[in-house]
């Protein structure tokens, strides 16, 4: 299977090389690779032994689109991708707002013609969505495309599955989705480890899983990537929006996220009171703690809105959510005290696509109303001191992680035991801390009792200039602050 899927992506990128020269990026190939498949396999659909009933209207199915040579065929294309985006449920999504990037009618008949030879719905579907999978990380590898913010390093989201253990029956949540990484990983683990009958099937396929997605069009590789490995009917399972705008209404049994750093938001805001501004710095909203600029400390506010109580969540925070204070403090306190909080697991650098990232994933419980705090313990695993990743030479393997989920003891996470790099601290102990800082460890550095093993020059003004960006983000804020009250 592996070989199967690795030929066919290594073929398709391939012809990625040569579209490049015509300044097609990888982000562009891969959207339009989307496009085309999905034509393709729609067709294939109502041949036999399937005969089923088109679902793209006659005059822009991949028949008509075959017929077609020279300036007619990427006119017509071009009317496809237009009259498509135009339609309702998980057919609009895939189209919606598409554009043809390929201007040489030759080269998109090429590509055409290579899409034709393969039987996609024959192929099994651990094979498409390996194929897809495979697309989508060529095209986060490429710093230039910028697509890595997007794309979560699938073994740190496996281990997170591991520990989390879905099960059947129940409703999962990504509100910043980007190409469907945990929703696809968490129904893996749902398939693979639990015999499902009709009615848990039909339910994985259809109900389990909801996501948000701001970008247009990594919301169309993540519903694409969803139906290659058989989830979602004629309704899209991913909403295009700002998540972080309302209360969505809906509850879930887990939330799975790793939402985007960066503190600003570029889109308008409309706030409780209806009024909206282009680049506003804050979300207001009544079931949050605080009011902060802080997106990340808004997202894990509004997944705390999103669990049902007694849910679970797994959330990928940088650093600042941490140790930050004001908004940052008040929220972390509200945490620790309405949900129990009671797994940290803090990330070596180098594993994600944007360089210098600090990162961690937070585990915790929502819990119902109580005057007594829920959280009693924080077990903390470092997983960053003294561990030095990066993308090419020495990246992220899951074994890395295996003594984080042995350390987790998902079987009990109440019969923990402290190691080397696992500790826990009582609630009283964090409360007492400056800020009620999270930002704990206590493993000594080697490579700063030891002038010779200092890290690779790139890794210290990575850090340098980490620090310095996070500097300037406070400062900008407080100056936002200060125009703002003018």
């Amino acid at each position: 299977m592996a070989n199967e899927s690795s030929s066919i992506v290594q073929k398709l990128w391939n012809y990625c090389d040569v579209l490049r020269d015509d300044g097609v990026s990888y982000g562009d190939y891969v959207e339009q690779l989307t496009f085309l498949l999905f034509l393709k396999m729609a067709d294939e659909q109502t041949k036999p032994p399937f005969n089923k009933p088109s679902t793209i209207p006659k005059e822009y199915d991949w028949e008509s689109l075959q017929k077609k040579d020279g300036d007619e065929l990427e006119v017509h294309y071009r009317h496809i991708l237009e009259s498509l985006g135009k339609e309702s449920g998980m057919l609009g999504m895939i189209f919606r707002k598409g554009q043809n990037k390929i201007q040489d009618p030759a080269k998109l008949k090429r590509l055409i013609t290579l899409i034709d030879q393969e039987i996609w719905i024959g192929l099994d579907i651990d094979v498409k969505g390996e194929i897809y999978e495979g697309l989508l990380q060529k095209n986060a590898e490429d710093v230039k495309s910028g697509a890595g913010q997007y794309f979560t390093p699938r073994q740190l989201i496996k281990a997170i599955i591991a520990v989390t253990r879905p099960e059947p029956m129940k409703i999962i949540c990504d509100p910043a989705c980007g190409t469907g990484g945990f929703l696809l990983a968490a129904h893996d683990y749902i398939s693979n480890n639990h015999p499902l009958d009709i009615e848990q099937k039909q339910f994985l396929r259809l109900e389990t899983f909801r996501g948000w997605e701001i970008v247009d069009s990594t919301a169309r590789l993540c519903v694409m990537n969803m139906y290659l490995h058989g989830i979602g009917g004629d309704d899209s399972p991913v909403t295009v929006a700002d998540s972080l705008l309302s209360d969505p209404g809906q509850r879930f049994d887990i939330v799975l996220t790793n939402p985007p750093f960066g503190k600003k938001s570029s889109i308008t805001i409309t706030n409780g009171d209806g009024k909206a501004s282009k680049d506003s710095l804050t979300y207001e909203r009544d079931d949050f703690w605080a009011t902060t600029s802080n997106k990340q400390l808004n997202f894990l506010q509004h997944v705390k809105t999103l669990l049902k109580i007694n849910g679970r969540c797994a959330i990928v925070v940088p650093d600042n959510v941490l140790f930050e204070g004001g908004a940052g403090e008040t929220i972390r306190k509200k945490l620790l005290h309405e949900c129990e909080v009671h797994t940290l697991l803090r990330l070596p650098t180098g594993i994600f696509y944007a360089q210098g990232v600090k990162a961690n994933v937070l585990f915790f419980d929502r819990r119902g109303a109580s005057e007594k705090s829920w959280t009693e313990k924080l077990w903390i695993y470092d997983l960053r001191t003294n561990m030095h990743f990066t993308l090419k030479e020495n990246p992220l393997k899951y074994e890395d992680l295996e003594d984080f989920i042995k350390c987790y003891n998902p079987e009990n996470r109440h019969k923990r035991k402290e190691t080397e790099r696992f500790k826990a601290f009582t609630y009283d102990e964090i409360m007492k801390r400056d800020k009620t800082n999270l930002d704990i460890f206590w493993l000594k550095d080697e490579s700063l009792e030891d002038l010779e093993n200092l890290p690779e020059p790139e890794i210290m003004v990575r850090s340098v200039a980490d620090n310095l960006g996070a500097a300037l983000d406070e400062f900008e804020e407080i100056y936002d602050k200060l125009v703002n009250k003018k």
